[in-house]
């Protein structure tokens, strides 16, 4: 393990966008040699936010859960997702956009 891993969290991402993540946060994520044909980041903690975390452990997890398993958490989470217009705070029935003004 080189210095630069000591603390760093290795998740496993998307080989197609593995150069954007990079490229996007370069404080957050990085890659040694060890790392660089292989579909994985290094991320470290004190860069990253809690939020943006979470995503890329989803993600991760995504990408190796099995098929039917992820299916039915994508099922469930789009249940659970509402949709808001960005113009007001009214809510929208899940699955419908809301009315316009008029």
């Amino acid at each position: 393990m080189s210095p630069s891993e000591v603390g760093a969290l290795c998740i496993r991402v998307d080989p197609d966008e593995k150069e954007l993540l990079l490229e996007s946060n370069a404080d957050a994520y990085f890659t040694t040699p060890h790392y660089a044909n292989y579909p994985a980041l290094l991320v470290r903690f004190e860069h990253i936010g809690r939020d943006e975390l979470a995503k890329r452990i989803e993600d991760a997890w995504l990408l190796r859960a099995p098929k039917r398993v992820v299916a039915e958490f994508l099922a469930e989470k789009m249940k659970d997702a509402v949709i808001e217009p960005a113009t007001s705070g009214q809510r929208s029935e899940p699955g419908r956009l809301p009315r316009a003004a008029g």
